[in-house]
């Protein structure tokens, strides 16, 4: 059974496409088939943390959208960032959006049919064999933001430890129970190694009634790292990756 996760968060500079490249590849060393979409079309950037060139970019999401090829011919095999840290079995395909100007200012200009999202995850559910699809959907809510969650199995909501996010998270918490998502996990990123970790999970999850699947903490490595590379596979002993395999043990159970 193929299980599709949505990584959102309300609010924009929360870590969620590292939080997403991390999990899809601590997902895909235990053998699986992993997708990843990244239908941040206004602002995208996860294919940065898989060292994708934008110049090899011949394809993106947006060429789908608008018709001009089958989502497949879109997704690009990245596996190689694994280097045998996974099975013979592992896999992972990226979709990229595109970085052109002119192609996000259509987008903003003109819109798109939401509706092909959803035949292009199914079609490439099928035509990639997958096991898991992870959505790195575009910050707060809009038609993207709500099919992603509707077609979801599980819903991972990153914020982090600031008022605004307990605010925004909030919003997006209610529309999530009202769509009836089968599975909500919430993450708080980015605290301080001062905070007191037990305690803001008991906050959290008192406040929205829901499990936190982590605290993950603001570490000096990750921000040295600048989006460069994968930091599980970078550092793959350091603690917070311990964590990054602890969330993605949830997601495989």
């Amino acid at each position: 059974m193929v299980k599709v996760v949505s990584v959102h968060s309300f609010r924009g500079g929360t870590g969620k496409s590292n939080t997403t490249a991390n999990l899809a590849a601590s997902v895909a060393r235990q053998g699986k088939r992993v997708g990843i979409v990244d239908t941040d079309i206004q602002s995208p950037g996860i294919h940065v943390l898989f060292g994708f060139d934008e110049s090899r970019m011949d394809l993106a999401l947006n060429d789908y959208l608008w018709g001009r090829c089958s989502v497949e011919e879109a997704a690009y095999d990245v596996s190689h960032v694994l280097e045998g840290a996974g099975t013979s079995q592992s896999a992972i395909y990226l979709i990229p959006s595109s970085l052109k100007a002119g192609e996000i200012a259509r987008v903003l200009r003109e819109g798109y049919d939401v509706g092909l999202l959803n035949d292009g995850f199914q079609g490439l559910i099928q035509q990639l064999n997958l096991d898991y699809l992870f959505i790195d959907t575009h910050p707060g809510l809009n038609e993207e933001t709500l099919l992603s969650i509707t077609i979801s199995d599980v819903l991972l909501l990153i914020m982090r430890p600031d008022r605004q996010d307990f605010q925004g998270t909030a919003v997006t918490v209610d529309i999530a129970r009202r769509l009836e998502v089968p599975k909500m996990l919430l993450l708080v990123n980015k605290a301080l190694s001062s905070f007191d970790f037990d305690a803001l999970k008991s906050e959290v999850e008192a406040t929205y009634n829901a499990p936190v699947a982590a605290i993950l903490p603001l570490t000096e490595e990750m921000i040295q790292l600048g989006s460069s590379d994968i930091f599980s596979l970078r550092f793959p002993e350091h603690p917070l990756t311990q964590i990054y395999i602890g969330i993605a043990n949830l997601l495989l159970s």
